[in-house]
Order: structure tokens, then C-alpha cells, then sequence
């Protein structure tokens, strides 16, 4: 899914109210995709990849926080603005703690929603609305990984088979990354910091997971999963020299000087 815009996923079980959100977003310069349920918008950004999540949190399926327990569970990072009707001080503070990035009660004026959209949008991403991770933004050149071609302008990764799939901000950066040391070891603490920041918060094990997604998606389309390996208890490696064999903790740091 091409697009140039910050891509708004609204979450509002209220249609009517929802169109006309999705119209004074749409009108600063906004892409929106609604949804009046927390299924469906679950199963949208487990598929898709977006700026910022508007989500009630009285929706008639699951609740919001669900949504974002959800969300978390597949590793699926997206800043939260929570829009309810709900004033009470509890709510807010559970909204904080479920990780949402700020808490608008209705009604609220649009002015003030968009200059907010916006201000969560800058913590978020810096303040280089191009930016799409520590080390990748749209303007980026394409670049090859396991024989496919990956377009940060589009977010996509084209295989040989003809797929293009759209693939999320983390996934992009750990692809670029990887590119750009081909044949090298890189400790978790090196990618996280080149992807994520130099004073991100991440634990080694959810790293692990966006590698296993990324391994996944590789194999899913006939790409050679196997190049992008993991050196347990030294980091990862993505190598491209043909017929590098297969070696232990030990011997790939010997060969690549790396102290255990």
C-alpha cells in the first residue's frame, strides 16, 4: 500500500462521529483508515503499517485496551491516542499504564485533536516526517536482501515470486541494517540501537521476534531464510558469501574476531 501521508488508523464505534473525524483529519493532510470495531483494526495493523492509532475505548466488540493488549502481543508497535467519552481519572491512568501516548476526552474541538495528532507524531518519529526508522527514511535507495527488493519509499519488499508484501518501520530498519553489514556479526545491542535509538528500551527477546517475523516472511515467499542466522549468545549475521558453511558459537568467533 503506497502512501505519502501519515497514515491515521481510527478505531470509533460511533459512524457518524467517525466521519467526521476522518473528513478534518483527511483536511491537514492526512491519509485515514476507520474501522468501528477492535477486531477489525487489530487485524488491520497486524497486516498494515501506520502512523498513529485514534482508538475508543468503548467499542462494541473489545475494548481499547484490549486493542492495545492485543497489539503488543504480535509486536506490533504503533503510538496510541485514546478518544472516549470516559473523563474519570482511572481511566486515563489505565490508559497511560496500557501504553497510550496521550488521553482526549470527548468532545474536544479538532483543532485541538490534530495539533495533539501531531505533537505525537513528532515524540514519535523525530521530527523528520520522512523518518521511518533510527536508520532508514522514505527517501532511502532501494536495496537488495535475499534476492528480493525492498523500496523504504513504499515500505514494501518485492520477491522474485512476484509478491509484494508492505512490512512495518522495525522490520524495514532491521533489513537495512542487515544490508548494510552484509557478512558481519551484530550484537542485539548494535541493531537496537542503529533501528531503534541509542537510548531505546528493548528487550533482546522481543528483537528476537521481529527476526523470527522477518525470517518467516523470507521463507513464506521462497527468499533464503537461512542467510539471516542467529549466533546465540553473540547476535546475528546475515551472510551472502555462497557456500558459507555452517560453524559453531566458537568457530564464527574465530573467524570473524569476536570475544565471547
Amino acid at each position: 500500500m503506497h502512501r505519502n501521508n501519515p497514515l491515521v488508523v481510527l478505531s470509533e464505534d460511533d459512524v457518524k462521529l467517525a466521519e467526521i473525524l476522518r473528513k478534518q483529519i483527511e483536511m491537514s493532510g492526512m491519509d485515514v483508515q476507520t474501522f468501528h470495531d477492535g477486531s477489525r483494526t487489530v487485524n488491520f495493523l497486524q497486516k498494515e503499517a501506520a502512523s498513529i492509532l485514534l482508538l475508543d475505548i468503548n467499542l462494541p466488540d473489545i475494548d481499547g485496551f484490549d486493542v492495545i493488549k492485543q497489539l503488543q502481543s504480535s509486536h506490533i508497535e504503533v503510538p496510541v491516542i485514546f478518544l472516549t467519552a470516559f473523563s474519570d481519572e482511572y481511566y486515563k491512568i489505565k490508559g497511560f499504564d496500557a501504553g497510550a501516548e496521550d488521553f482526549i476526552t470527548k468532545p474536544f474541538s479538532f483543532t485541538e485533536l490534530i495539533a495533539r495528532i501531531k505533537v505525537v507524531l513528532r515524540r514519535a518519529y523525530g521530527r523528520s516526517k520522512d523518518s521511518v526508522s533510527g536508520n532508514v527514511t522514505l527517501f532511502d535507495d532501494d536495496f537488495e536482501f535475499c534476492g528480493a527488493i525492498v523500496k523504504p519509499s513504499l515500505m514494501q519488499i518485492i520477491f522474485k515470486n512476484g509478491n509484494s508484501v508492505t512490512i512495518g518501520r522495525k522490520e524495514l530498519g532491521v533489513l537495512k541494517h542487515f544490508s548494510s553489514n552484509e557478512n558481519t556479526i551484530l550484537s542485539r545491542r548494535n541493531l537496537i540501537h542503529n533501528v531503534w535509538g541509542k537510548y531505546a528500551n528493548v528487550k533482546s527477546r522481543s528483537l528476537d521476534q521481529y527476526i523470527v517475523k522477518v525470517r518467516q516472511l523470507l521463507k513464506d515467499n521462497g527468499a533464503d531464510a537461512e542467510s539471516l542466522r542467529t549466533l546465540h549468545g553473540i547476535g546475528y549475521i546475515y551472510t551472502t558469501k555462497p557456500g558459507m558453511p555452517d560453524m559453531t558459537r566458537r568457530e564464527y568467533a574465530d573467524a570473524f574476531d569476536v570475544m565471547l
